[in-house]
């Protein structure tokens, strides 16, 4: 259980509301200087001035190492994760006592201009393994469950598409045959929906194919598909899929994930619609901005558009194979301002709030810590003292705190906390 051996002074200090500072990530995936909602909150949350020329893509908040964020007191910054490790007592009962002083979750905005890579994050066992032996590439020992909420219209890669459908996509891009060979795609066309076994083994061994091929194959075959496309084009209206073919060579020429693409589930969400993704599960982002929170862990197995180092056969081996279109998770609204999005784990879950004007809200109090963002807007948060708050502001709720929003003008914000359900368990 998690205790305090400090004074009730400092006891009352950690049941306020504490302030973060926060830490970006410049890949080059993001999207570039004020067109960032990333750069525009890191400016504002961190006094940074936003360089026009440097890419924005992620901002994070939570404990990890890579990007760490820090709370800001009167006699200067601690970093969130010494400051939980001082005093346990803010992370409520029951997390500590199966995460000890561990924060479960990291919070993150992502602004994206082109493709991230196709990727898929290891389950439990396989991250420690992972992490024992690779150590400099896979830094923690923690599953990567996550969840990704749309701030604008949302594009994605996400699990291989049914059998029908990948069957058509085989028929309608012989291309991938001509990578392969007819062998393989063969045996995912004589496949049955009922014959689960073979259905598995086939795509499996098909992937595993088409991700093993040389450069030079892959090279070769994209030239024929590009023309083709571009041909095609002129005639007709190409498909979705057709158009992401057309993109994805412009991000990342000649890349092998560009073929591998036609399998996944081409998936768009509209601002507040959510998806989540399970371990071994494989997907890419592809095109917008979002909300994203997940288990606390920067494990990426890589194997396609990326400059980044691939790990093409462990990729292969760990995916589930599943098929089928993922489900989109459309919230569930707890009172007439807030609006849940609960995955199927313990780690986390995503509040969205909207205020109107003047309008107040109370946060149900959750035995579990959670972080705050504002997106938009100001207005003012109450637990054991009103703080007043606007875009870009990161807030640390310690667990059993009653917070009280009130919007001056329209206020957006969100919440990261430990999933419910967790408290709700024997």
């Amino acid at each position: 259980m998690a205790s305090s051996t400090n004074g009730s002074a400092n006891s009352h200090s950690r049941a306020r509301l504490q302030r973060l500072r926060c830490s970006v990530q410049n890949y080059d995936w993001g999207r570039v200087g004020y067109e960032s909602a990333v750069a525009r909150l890191y400016c504002k949350n961190s006094g940074v001035e936003i360089d026009e020329n440097k890419c924005y893509a992620e901002l994070w908040m939570g404990t990890h190492a890579s990007g760490p964020s820090f709370v800001v007191g009167e006699n200067g910054e601690q970093s969130l994760k010494s400051w939980i490790e001082n005093n346990p007592g803010v992370l409520g009962d029951k997390v500590f006592d199966k995460w000890n002083t561990n924060l479960p979750f990291l919070f993150k905005v992502l602004s994206i201009a082109k493709a991230l890579s196709i990727q898929a994050h290891p389950d439990k066992k396989l991250a420690e393994i992972l992490h024992r032996t690779q150590p400099d590439m896979y830094k923690d020992d923690n599953h990567k469950p996550e969840m990704v909420l749309a701030i604008t219209d949302f594009e994605a890669l996400c699990g291989f598409t049914d059998l029908e459908e990948l069957q058509n996509i085989l028929r309608d891009f012989h291309e991938v045959s001509e990578v392969v060979g007819t062998a393989y795609t063969d045996q995912v066309l004589n496949c049955t929906e009922k014959d689960e076994v073979n259905k598995k083994a086939s795509l499996q061994a098909l992937f595993t194919k088409l991700m093993s091929t040389s450069k030079e194959v892959i090279s070769d075959v994209l030239a024929k598909l590009i023309n083709r496309l571009n041909l095609e084009s002129k005639a007709r209206e190409l498909t979705s899929k057709e158009a992401l073919v057309l993109r994805l060579q412009k991000q990342y020429p000649d890349d092998i994930g560009i073929i591998a693409a036609l399998l996944f589930n081409y998936i768009k969400l509209k601002p507040g619609e959510a998806l989540y993704l399970g371990a071994n599960e494989p997907h890419a982002y592809i095109f917008g901005e979002c909300i994203e929170c997940m288990a606390t862990s920067d494990n990426v197995v890589r194997a396609g558009l990326t400059p980044k180092k691939r790990d093409t056969e462990i990729l292969c081996s760990m995916l589930t194979y599943k098929q089928g279109s993922p489900e989109i998770l459309p919230g569930v609204n707890i009172n007439s301002s807030i609006k849940r999005y609960t995955p199927p784990l313990d780690e986390f879950e995503i509040d969205h709030c909207v205020l109107k004007d003047e309008n107040s809200v109370v946060f149900p109090v959750v035995p579990g810590p959670s972080i705050f963002l504002v997106t938009a807007g100001n207005g003012t948060m109450k637990s054991e003292a009103e703080e007043i708050v606007s875009e870009g502001d990161v807030m640390f709720a310690p667990a059993n705190s009653r917070i009280c929003v009130t919007a001056a003008s329209e206020l957006h914000l969100y919440r990261a906390g430990v999933n419910s359900r967790f408290f709700r368990l024997d």
